[in-house]
């Protein structure tokens, strides 16, 4: 490639060249349209007027539409009123728009305006402008052809001549120049609408915000239909805060002022402005007829009906939609109505400085066609808080409410734009809007340039000035409202803020917040990130950023406020952020931190806080608190809490001064805290114990996590004791005070038991020396005092007021209990004296056991014992029982009073009143032995002796029932009693009244059948209570079966079926599964014999089908319930593959006579899938080696009658044989595994069932393969004198091999293409004989061979080739050196591959390459020696050699026979043919002479090279316009034979449904999708009479059943075609099968053998009006590839050479059909 500067002179020379030079030349209206192109906003020609306008200094703009009504208006005065609304309707409605004119009142056109008006491009220079292209004003073009302009006393006309624009200025006439300009645009479309009022007065508010213009007006014809007036306050100059930087981030601009200005925009404007015209008004709907009303409102009841349950509108969304139809209403009965409304805005503007470089400048001039400017401003244009509010408050009309829609632009309440002069539809990111007229737009003006270089560096500058100032004017929001605070302040006479000062800015606040919150930016997010950035960052001082926020204290720099992430009411003065901010701004103060400019609150702060202030008791509290959550959540530690405490000191409220032992709480010396548990909270406490009262709702854990300890009764009681009642009142102490010792006596008894012996010793120690237990006598010391429970004596000093002290705590301390028991116990038993008998009997009794309970753990062991052994109770009289009325009894022999008891007859204490169980005296009697309930004896005793039937027996059941767990008699064993007491169910001809032991019955009902005793109904139930067993015990129950088996179906299906509800107790292997499975408990019916039944073992009788081996096994059918039973015990539902190897072991003569062939035959497979089962038993295995128990075969050959005149079968027929069936044993019968030998020698051959399946079988049991027998004996002639031909045989050989071993698996291969070239030769012989042999037979065959090989050694081969030889014997020959385990299909892969010419195998995708190289270079080595070559074949010419004669001993005839049953390869070299009638030797390479072109296989026609095998064969049809005309080569034979055995091997399919199982591909080969089954997986067969093939759909087909009637024509077609296409094949019609897939690219698939055609495909060829010749081509070559899948399952060479046979054989026949 030539360097530049070779291009740079050529240049030059042109340049310097005289030739004519010629402009370029533009095509203008191309050229605009493309322009408008970039104009896609909807307003761009009004903005682009209004921005010509601004630039022109005009304070006033009208616009005015003018429209072509169709129908005329009435003519109406100029002075006339507006005209009514209906006129106004019917324009809008009606009308189109005809003329545009937009008339401003700046200053008229300068020369250069008028000049530059008519050039594109060359925009305006000044940079105080904001025009910068010079493409704006083209936009007129959009809608208008010629537009025309007039300015002062000029005027100029566009028109147009084809594609290029004039212009025609002109001076108007006098009296018609004036001082306004005015654009005319006349639309170029005659049906352009009225544009919508609402959008255009949207529009034109938003455009007034910015620019130098005051009022715009609008006018629809003569109506005035929108007034806009903007009103500007004048500006106050402020100077730039000190805190803020006014340079940019690269120091090319600076702010150097700031002025703050407030606006006000009225607007004007007619009703029809917010009138949607689309909606039928109300007076249009008068003439519909009531009928009609009601039909709509039917009908939009029944589609709200529909539509509800998708999408219902809320009640507020059908409010709002009722409101606004009334809205329409209203506007539409007075369209002409004006409405009034205001907007208040406030405008920061800041002054520019720009500091810019002379080579920036340059690139901004050269990109924008004018200079930057050194001085701009920018402009911020927000809302504040009160402004928003005042903001549409003064609204008036009808249409009124539509004001929030026409400012919608207008206040930034959703979002900011950037403005350059106009709104552009970049977003800023903030609630503000910004106008930044010296920003550099795209040509469009919809967005900022951030792509070119120079411009984007000036507008990231002027970005950065626009958030400069944002932060201006937030700082100026700030200060406002801290001027505010103030005030009030002042006002109030106070000096700090309060909570309402704050509360009174508080929205305010929040407004400015979230009116400066940064979103992201549309559709630029980067101009808000610039803006933001700048924002934050522009601090004068960086490592002291701070700016202002609102505070608890006001307005405060955020380095002096916190944020408060916890409440901290405890430290009021420190200035936080207000919680209302935290929750209705959270984005703001989220940048605030992000930058760095606030923090929160530390622990410093908070100890400088406390330090500094005297505490009050709730702010303790709520430090308290803090610390505590502090601690638990590991923030703080309990060091650094006492550090913040010392110093920390809180004042004692004025109610708790008194009981105080100081008016002040030092934090710092707190050590410890109360436990209420322990200590009441009202008593007092140490001083260096935190009060109770201010610690409550602090967990004891908390308390003690700040490293202060638990205080303990006994530190406490010291105190107490020591401070003589400090805290109590004057002169009230423990011991000389009742109520002190009330309250501190109760806080030790509680804490009695927890104490360790050690503080309980010092607590006696205190107490004991001092009169502390209030008694009825005054204070006495505890020994001193006794239990009020003392009433013996009334003397005694008896404890009062000390209710909740426990007695263990007063015994402790030495109070008495009780007086002599002795004596109590004999003077109570003396006041029965001089009773009656009876009432002694009853009450004496009675108030000794209450005196005992009440001294009960002061009476000795001795004294308890006599009181259980001495009767000293009576029991309650029984009716009729006068001799044991008054009589005494122990305890022991009582029971408690109780209703269920007396029903019992059982002997009940008597007891006055009613006796509670619970009560002291009921748990005192309880442990003197009286018995609360009777035991299980006892009521066995009951049910025993009372009468069958009778109440006391129902009532002793009932009872035993009702209390067997409360009364513990399910722990009982009840199984051990030896008394009957349950009634049991009798058997038939019993009588009912039975009882028995619970060992002796059963709860089963059916176990009756066995003849077990049943437990009675009502009992069933309860049967564990009573311990009685569900079932009698399985060994029990098995030993009656086995004695009394069932006799019938019916008993055996009863019997095993209670059995089989046992089966977990039986178990799966045991003694009893054992048992059961070998004795003969099944009965089996005699089919010869009725009503003989005869027994047999579970495990000899089966419950499967009994179709396959019901003529030999016994099958039996129970139910399912019954034969669960049978399977767990032996049976099972087939017979196993042992007991099926056994049973053909010892009878596999009455068995192949019973079951036929193909029965047998199903026993063998089964068999052999069990094999592995079966090696395992080497008896078995052994027997089945040795055993005539396998089936053979011998294939006799059928002999026919003939005559002389029948003609000779051909050799290649297949035979027809009879096969003969016998039974044999392994070793005596053959695998096949070599088809030739044994087609030589299958009359007298015994061979195994050529089963995949059962040949695995034969040969585990040794039966031998017949290739292992075959023993070949090699006779050969003398040696050719000319081996050149057997050299290049070689050659092909070696080099044919590495194709075929390229596809093969490293562990196939026996030896590689270089062994061969090593080790083998080729050598050429007069004649081959090979004699075959079988080893161990006596047979023999002898045949003519043209190939055979021979090996000394395993290192040498040498294969020997007669002068004619077969490429297929040769194949053979080889194959036992390539591969260890060849196939059928391997040897006609190498025979092609042979034959096969290069070209032809690279059209088939061989990778021949390689070979092409290496033969070239063989060409040229091998120029030399062709000379030598030439002449030696002209000396055996000239000697009359010809062909070497063939001394092999065969008759000419043999020779001939032979030549016809086989190919032929002459070794010699044949005369040449002239080069018209050479063939193309397969494998061979063009020869550089015609002289030696020799042949090594059958001559094969030079056909031109196809693309594709479907190429071929629609030349071969004649759908090719080509006239070449092809020939086809013969097959050989044995690939004719291999091509009638694939088309045999073809069946019906034998299934009503296919799921084929997903298989994997390799991406690496040919895979076509056209015959892969995968998409087909699940389909399912129809039923189709009348049709042979079968009809198959997929599963998801919806509509299965009207499939047939909707496809039946083209099933029909199609079957018809391919039962024509099978005849051409002899193929079987029930091997082809229709399906239909109604997605993928599935054209067909072999699935068994079986051919599944597409019936979709067929059906979008005959749509598609392919001819008919055509479509069948293509399904005969479908059938082709299907059939060769029959040979070979993948896809790869050997089945595209069955494809290409298939197609070369058949071919004549169909072409004959087509013609």
């Amino acid at each position: 490639m030539s360097s530049s500067s070779a291009y740079a002179r050529l240049r030059e020379h042109t340049l310097l060249s005289l030739d004519e030079e010629e402009a370029v030349t533009v095509n203008t209206r191309a050229l605009i349209d493309k322009v408008l192109a970039r104009y896609s906003g909807e307003w761009t020609t009004l903005r682009e007027l209004l921005q010509n306008a601004a630039d022109a200094r005009a304070t006033e703009v009208t616009i005015r539409f003018e429209t072509a009504t169709p129908t005329p208006h009435p003519a109406r005065e100029p002075q006339s009123p507006a005209p009514p609304s209906r006129d106004l309707k019917h324009v809008l409605h009606h009308s189109t728009l005809k003329t545009l004119l937009v008339t401003n009142n700046g200053d008229p056109f300068k020369e250069t305006d008028w000049q530059r008006l008519k050039r594109i491009a060359e925009g305006n220079p000044d940079e105080t402008k904001i025009g910068a292209f010079g493409v704006g004003f083209y936009s007129v073009f959009a809608d208008c052809e010629s537009p025309f302009v007039t300015s002062g006393d000029q005027s100029m006309a566009f028109y147009w001549k084809k594609d290029s624009l004039f212009t025609r200025r002109v001076k108007a006439p006098t009296g018609q120049a004036g001082k306004d300009t005015t654009f005319v645009l006349d639309y170029r479309s005659s049906s352009t609408p009225v544009p919508s009022l609402l959008s255009l007065c949207q529009f034109l508010a938003t455009s007034l915000t910015f620019v130098g213009l005051e009022s715009i007006k609008l006018y629809l014809d003569d109506w005035n239909v929108l007034k806009l007036t903007k009103k500007m306050a004048p500006g106050v100059e402020v100077s730039v805060p000190k805190d803020v930087s006014p340079k940019t981030k690269d120091g090319l601009m600076k702010i150097t002022g700031v002025e703050y200005q407030n606006a006000q925009i009225d607007a004007q404007w007619m009703n029809a402005v917010g009138w949607n015209r689309h909606l039928p008004s109300a007076p249009d709907a008068l003439p519909q007829s009531q009928t009609a009303d009601n039909a709509a409102t039917s009908l939009r009841g029944w589609f709200s009906k529909i539509t509800g349950g998708v999408n219902s509108a809320s009640a507020a969304t059908k409010r709002a939609q009722k409101e606004e139809e009334l809205l329409q209403l209203a506007i539409s009965e007075d369209l002409a109505g004006l409405s009034h409304a205001t907007v208040f805005l406030r405008i920061s503007t800041v002054s520019v400085q720009a500091s810019v470089s002379r080579s920036l400048a340059a690139e901004l001039e050269r990109a924008t066609k004018k200079p930057p400017p050194k001085h701009t401003r920018i402009a911020i244009l927000t809302s504040s808080y009160d402004e928003t509010s005042a903001s549409l408050t003064t609204m008036s009309g009808a249409g009124s409410s539509k004001a929030s829609d026409i400012f919608a632009s207008v206040l930034p309440t959703r979002n900011g734009k950037i403005f350059i002069g106009f709104p552009t539809a970049q977003t800023t990111g903030l609630l503000a809007h910004i106008s930044a007229p010296s920003v550099i737009p795209t040509v469009e003006r919809e967005s900022i340039d951030l792509n070119a270089r120079y411009v984007r560096d000036w507008n990231v500058e002027m970005l950065r000035v626009a958030g400069i100032a944002c932060r201006i004017a937030y700082t100026g929001d700030m200060q406002e409202l801290s001027a505010k605070i103030q005030r009030q302040v002042s006002v109030d006479k106070r000096t700090k803020v309060s909570a309402a000062d704050i509360a009174a800015v508080m929205p305010a606040a929040i407004h400015a917040f979230k009116q400066y919150t940064y979103e992201e930016s549309t559709p630029n997010a980067r101009v808000g990130q610039y803006i933001e950035e700048a924002f934050w960052t522009c601090n004068m001082q960086a490592w002291q950023a701070s700016i202002e926020v609102l505070s608890t204290r006001g307005i405060l720099p955020s380095q002096q406020v916190r944020i408060a992430t916890e409440d901290l009411s405890f430290v009021d003065g420190i200035p936080v952020v207000p919680e209302e901010i935290m929750q209705k701004a959270p984005d703001f103060l989220a940048k605030l931190r992000d930058y760095g400019l606030l923090s929160d609150i530390t622990t410093s702060d908070i100890k400088k806080e406390l330090e500094a202030q005297a505490l009050t008791e709730k702010q303790v509290a709520e430090l308290l608190k803090w610390a505590c959550g502090k601690v638990s959540r590991q923030e703080m530690d309990a060091s650094a809490v006492q550090t913040l405490f010392d110093g920390t000191v809180a004042g004692v409220d004025e109610q708790f001064v008194g009981l105080s032992s100081s008016p002040v709480i030092q934090l710092g010396q707190i050590r410890s805290y109360v436990n209420t548990s322990k200590i009441p909270a009202e008593l007092p406490t140490p001083p260096q114990t935190m009060p109770f009262r201010l610690a409550k709702g602090l967990s004891l854990t908390q308390l003690s996590s700040l490293g202060w300890e638990e205080l303990q009764i006994v530190p406490w009681l010291r105190w107490i004791i020591e401070s003589r009642g400090q805290g109590f009142g004057a002169g009230q102490t423990i011991d000389s005070t009742p109520a002190v010792a009330s309250q501190v006596l109760p806080v030790i008894s509680k804490a009695w038991e927890s104490l360790s012996q050690s503080s309980k010793q010092t607590v006696v120690e205190l107490l004991v020396p001092l009169t502390v237990i209030p008694t009825k006598s005054g204070m006495r010391k505890p020994p001193q005092a006794y239990f009020a429970s003392v009433k013996v004596f009334d003397d005694l000093p008896t404890i009062v007021g000390l209710q909740s002290v426990k007695e263990k705590f007063l015994f402790a301390l030495g109070v008495r209990k009780t007086v002599e028991l002795n004596v109590v116990f004999d003077r109570l038993m003396a006041k029965s004296v001089g009773k009656a008998a009876d009432e002694e009997a009853k009450s004496s009794h009675v108030d000794l056991i209450k005196y005992l309970v009440s001294v009960k753990d002061d009476i000795p062991a001795e004294d308890i014992k006599r009181l259980r052994d001495t009767p000293i109770c009576s029991a309650e009289p029984r009716s009729g029982d006068q001799a044991n009325k008054n009589k005494l009894h122990r305890l022991c022999d009582l029971y408690e009073p109780n209703d269920a008891i007396r029903r019992l007859g059982l002997p009940i204490l008597h007891w006055p009143g009613l006796f509670r169980q619970q009560s002291p005296e009921g748990r005192f009697l309880k442990t003197l032995g009286l018995r609360p309930y009777p035991d299980v004896p006892a009521l066995v005793d009951t049910l025993n002796r009372a009468p069958m039937g009778s109440d006391l027996q129902q009532a002793a059941l009932q009872y035993f029932v009702v209390n067997c767990f409360h009364h513990g008699y399910n722990k009982y064993p009840m199984a051990t009693i030896d008394k009957a007491f349950l009634p049991v169910l009798p058997f038939p001809g019993e009588k009912s009244n039975l009882i028995a032991r619970p060992n002796q019955c059963y709860a089963d009902p059916k176990a009756a059948i066995l003849r077990f005793r049943v437990l009675r109904d009502d009992l069933q139930s309860q049967h564990a209570m009573f311990g009685v067993a569900m079932h009698p015990p399985i060994d029990i129950a098995a030993e009656r079966l086995v004695k009394a088996p069932p006799l019938d179906i019916s008993q055996a299906r009863t019997l095993f079926g209670y059995f089989a509800g046992r089966l977990n107790e039986i178990g799966t292997s045991g003694n009893l599964a054992e048992r059961l499975g070998t004795t003969p408990i099944v009965p089996i019916t005699s089919l010869e014999k009725q009503g003989s039944v005869r027994f047999v073992a579970p495990r000899s009788v089966y419950l499967g089908d009994s179709a396959n081996y019901g003529d030999i096994f016994d099958f039996v059918d129970f139910g399912a319930e019954a034969n669960t039973f049978l399977l767990r015990v032996g049976s099972t539902h087939e017979p196993s593959a042992t007991e099926i190897a056994q049973l053909l072991i010892k009878q596999p003569g009455r068995l192949l006579q019973t079951l036929g062939t193909e029965k047998y035959l199903s026993l063998l497979r089964r068999v052999a899938e069990h094999a592995v089962v079966l090696k395992k038993d080497k008896a078995i295995w052994a027997q089945l080696r040795s055993a005539s128990c396998l089936l053979a075969v011998k294939e006799v050959v059928k002999v026919s009658p003939t005559n002389d005149s029948e003609k000779l079968r051909d050799f290649d027929d297949e035979e027809t044989t009879i096969k003969e069936y016998s039974l044999c044993s392994a070793p005596t019968m053959v695998i096949v595994d070599d088809f030739a030998t044994y087609r030589l020698f299958q009359s007298d051959l015994v061979a195994a069932p050529q089963e995949e399946t059962l040949e695995g079988l034969y040969a585990a049991l040794e039966t031998p393969y017949l290739s292992k027998l075959v023993q070949d004996e090699q006779r050969m002639g003398q040696l050719l004198r000319d081996q050149s031909n057997a050299q290049r045989l070689e050659k092909l050989i070696v080099e044919r091999c590495r194709l075929f071993l390229h596809d093969q698996t490293e562990d196939q291969i026996r030896h590689d293409a270089r062994w061969l070239e090593q080790n083998m030769k080729v050598k050429a012989t007069e004649f081959l004989q090979v004699t075959r042999r079988l080893k161990g037979y006596r047979m023999q065959f002898m045949e003519k061979r043209s190939a055979a090989l021979h090996r000394e050694s395993k290192r040498d081969a040498t294969l020997f080739v007669t002068s004619r030889c077969d490429l297929y014997e040769v194949s053979r020959a080889l194959m036992p050196l390539l591969l260890k385990r060849p196939r059928q299909q391997d040897y006609l892969a190498l025979e092609i591959l042979m034959e096969s010419d290069l070209g032809r195998l690279k059209r088939k995708g061989y990778n021949v390459d390689r070979i092409l190289r290496a033969k070239a270079a063989e060409t040229r080595i091998a120029e030399s020696e062709r000379v030598k070559r030439d002449e030696e074949q002209q000396r055996n010419a000239e000697r009359g050699v010809g062909t070497m004669a063939l001394s092999n001993g065969v008759t000419g005839q043999q020779q001939q026979q032979q030549q016809q049953q086989q190919p032929q390869l002459p070794l010699t070299a044949p005369p040449t043919p002239p080069p018209s009638q050479q063939a193309r030797i397969p494998g061979a390479f063009e020869s550089p002479s015609p002289e030696s072109h020799t042949q090594l296989t059958r001559p094969t026609p030079a056909l031109k090279p196809s693309k594709s095998l479907f190429g071929n064969l629609t030349r071969q049809l004649g759908f090719n316009s080509s006239q070449q005309t092809t020939t086809s080569s013969p097959l050989p034979s044995t690939e004719k034979k291999v091509l009638r055995d694939a088309i045999a091997a073809s069946r019906p399919f034998d299934s009503s449904a296919l799921a084929t199982p997903a298989t994997t591909k390799d991406l690496a080969t040919e895979t076509p999708t056209y015959c892969d089954s995968t998409p087909a997986t699940d389909i399912v067969r129809l039923p189709c009479p009348g049709l042979t093939m079968g009809v198959f759909v997929s599963r998801s087909t919806p509509s299965k059943e009207t499939f047939i009637a909707s496809h039946r024509a083209s099933i029909e077609a199609f079957s018809s075609l391919l039962h024509t296409l099978a005849q051409i094949f002899a193929l079987p019609e029930a091997s082809l099968n229709i399906y239909h897939e109604p997605h993928g690219t599935g054209i067909a698939f072999n699935s068994r053998q079986s051919t599944f055609c597409n019936l979709r495909v067929f059906e979008e060829q005959t749509a598609n009006g392919e001819a008919g010749g055509k479509v069948t081509g293509y399904w005969f070559v479908t059938l082709c590839h299907e059939l060769a899948h029959n040979l070979v399952q993948e896809h790869g060479q050997a089945h595209s050479f069955h494809t290409e046979s298939f197609v070369t054989e058949y071919m004549g026949e169909l072409v004959g059909g087509l013609q």
